[in-house]
Parts: structure tokens; sequence; C-alpha cells
């Protein structure tokens, strides 16, 4: 693992591979290193140099607890591209996706081609409501039970045809469970950054080329939301994995890393 001092925070980073550049931006609350478990080695392979990261409010990155805006995830995306050589192609799982977005939009000199998964350009109540959910959890130092988490997070995350399997399924709730419903103070600043207004009238000036790819039983960002952001981008692709939920990139993988790597091709 790398480190670096970009956009005045303390950035962790770690490249792997050789060949034209590719940037991962993870979700709220998660690591950089959840794509290494199944995306990094298949676009290693392909022949590409793969930079993942930690986004500020995910240690060992500077937390930000005090708060942070989506312009500050950009910035930080856009200085490390900048700190690699790049452009690259960026692509951004769900928070990590609206960061890509506006990159693309604030920065196309700096993104030869985005891939956007589980994409949204705004959230409807039950999103809303579910966020704030989260974050009265936090707020209230409310830590709930690990099977209490683990059910939830599984309903939350996973397609019901995963859970159907209970050979799989219980492998999900046992990682579930020792993860924990605990959150560091930077991953509660993150979640702050779900109230935005509707950004998809601005998506329409994205002149990058765009990959969308939506997860047909993802709760947590439906794949209309996704439909959405591919007709506002000018000529963006659409493709949906079926039988995925929300961290269908793990759900499914082979199908996933198929369609990333057929597009950047």
């Amino acid at each position: 693992m790398a480190v670096a001092r970009l956009n005045g925070i303390t950035l962790s980073y770690e490249v792997e591979g050789e060949g034209d550049l590719v940037v991962m931006v993870m979700g709220s609350g998660s690591p950089g290193r959840v794509w290494r478990v199944h995306q990094v080695p298949a676009l290693v392979a392909a022949g590409y140099r793969v930079a993942t990261f930690d986004n500020r409010g995910i240690p060992p990155t500077d937390e930000c607890a005090d708060g942070m805006t989506i312009d500050d995830l950009v910035a930080d995306t856009a200085a490390l591209i900048g700190h690699l050589g790049g452009p690259a192609q960026v692509i951004g799982t769900s928070l990590g996706s609206r960061v890509v977005q506006e990159l693309a939009l604030a920065r196309p000199d700096l993104v030869t081609r985005a891939v956007l998964l589980a994409a949204h350009g705004r959230l409807d109540t039950s999103q809303r409501m579910i966020n704030r959910a989260k974050r009265a959890l936090y707020d209230t130092k409310t830590v709930l039970p690990p099977a209490a988490h683990a059910s939830a997070a599984a309903l939350e995350n996973l397609s019901p045809a995963t859970l159907a399997k209970p050979s799989v399924a219980q492998d999900w709730l046992d990682i579930f469970a020792l993860s924990g419903s605990a959150i560091g103070a930077g991953a509660r600043a993150q979640l702050d950054l779900a109230d935005f207004p509707d950004r998809l009238d601005a998506y329409r000036s994205i002149t990058v080329p765009t990959l969308v790819i939506g997860f047909a039983d993802d709760r947590l960002i439906p794949p209309g939301l996704s439909r959405e952001v591919a007709r506002a981008i000018p000529g963006a692709r659409y493709e949906e994995v079926p039988e995925t939920g929300h961290v269908g990139y793990l759900e499914r993988p082979t199908e996933v890393n198929r369609l990333i790597l057929d597009f950047l091709s």
C-alpha cells in the first residue's frame, strides 16, 4: 500500500499491473481493497494497470470526520489520476459512481472511459429513508446484534437468488455478522453525501464514453435509477445483470467483469 499527500489529505492507494491506467472508486463505507477480490485480477490479466484507493472517510486515508462534499471526493480522484500519470479509464460503484459521473462532467480531460455500477442521479423516498436510518444508528450510538445486522445487510445487498442457496447465503451471513454494524466517524460523514439534488439534467453534458451497469435486484439503488443515468448521458450504453443485488460485482463477478472488459477494450 502506498500513501500520497493529495488534495490536502493523506490518501492510501494500491497499483497493480502494467498497461493503460484504470482507476476504481468504491462506494460508501467500504475500502478500495474490495475491488481486489474479483475485478482487479481480471483487469490485470487483461493487461491494465489498476489503481484502487480508500476514499476520504475510510482509514488509512484521512477520515475527515468533520464533513466532506462530493466535490472533495471528485477532487481526490482527479488528484490521484494526475499523480499516477493519467488520464484513466475510471470505474465506480454506488457513491463511487456518483464520483465518476461528476468527474466526467468536471474533468473530461482525465477520463477516457467511465463505467458506472449502481449509478444514480437522484434518490427516491425509500433510498433517503434507508440512509436516514443508517445515520440514526450511528448518531444514537446503536450497535445491532451481529445476527440482526447480518440479516438486514443480506436483504439490502444481495439478490433473492443468492439467498435461496443455503450454503452461499450462510457464507454471506457469516461475513456480514463478522463485519458488524458499527462504522467509523469518516464512514458516517460519507452518509451525509446521500442528500443531494437531482443531477440528471447536468449529466446530459457528459461527453465521456460511458457504460452503466444496473443490478436487477438492487434494493439500495434500484436499476430504474441506473437506467435514468444511462438515458441522461448522451450515447451511454446500459446493461443490466440479472439475479444480482447491490454488490452484484461480488455476486456475479464473471458477468460484471465481462461487461467491463468488453467496454474498455
